[in-house]
């Protein structure tokens, strides 16, 4: 036998062995074996959002007022109040009292109106109202629409429980004063004239009567 064949079986001999010592200290694998995963929890990093973390944003204040200004934090608390309670639907809401009460005060006939003004709002629209009787004077007005409703102020008072949102209005109508005579003592039976008012209204936050009143005018 060459001495190179004799080398080359010693050394398969010797790897042989090392092959039969490894499966007996290490094993061997069959089948599927899933990865070995680093239990420990990943900790997030600090300019992560961590889902639920944080309170989402109510878009039915925020579409409206400032975040974190006075009037969002009164409405929050409104809506703590009263979960029920929607500033999108209060604005639809006072929209519509705006002209009913606006074309009231105009024809002067606020019986049907009452149930939504405070008395002493009542009290100084039907003042007016009455000085006009008084002087014989009419008016004729006709509602073209309100072309702008927006929020101005909210406040709470969690002691009473009395919520007050102020609103902005700019409506669009046609009315005219007349005398007993029939001429015109203000307006124009042709042109339209804007009407901008600044309306507060008030109510406490859930009770069952859903209605607010109108507390004040400017």
């Amino acid at each position: 036998m060459s001495n190179p064949l004799l080398q080359l079986i010693v050394l398969a001999g010797i790897a042989i062995f090392l092959i039969l010592r490894l499966k007996n200290v290490l094993g061997t694998r069959d089948g599927f074996e899933p990865p070995q995963v680093d239990q420990t929890p990943a900790r997030p990093n600090r300019f992560e959002v961590i889902e639920g973390s944080a309170e989402e944003p109510d878009h039915d204040i925020l579409d409206h007022a400032e975040a974190g200004g006075p009037a969002a934090t009164a409405l929050a608390a409104m809506k703590r109040a009263e979960p029920s309670f929607g500033l999108r639907d209060f604005l639809g809401g006072a929209r519509q009292a705006y002209e009913m009460i606006l074309m009231a005060f105009e024809r002067g006939d606020l019986s049907e109106v009452r149930p939504f003004l405070a008395p002493e709002v009542a009290e100084a629209l039907q003042s007016v109202i009455d000085q006009r009787s008084a002087a014989g004077q009419t008016v004729e007005a006709t509602y073209l629409g309100t072309r702008d409703t927006s929020l101005a102020a909210a406040e709470y008072d969690p002691a009473t429980g009395i919520g007050q949102i102020t609103v902005r209005f700019v409506g669009e109508l046609i009315a005219v004063t007349r005398a007993a005579d029939g001429s015109v003592v203000e307006g124009d039976p042709k042109a339209p004239r804007k009407q901008k008012d600044t309306w507060t209204f008030a109510r406490p936050m859930g009770q069952d009567d859903p209605n607010w009143q109108l507390v004040a005018t400017g």
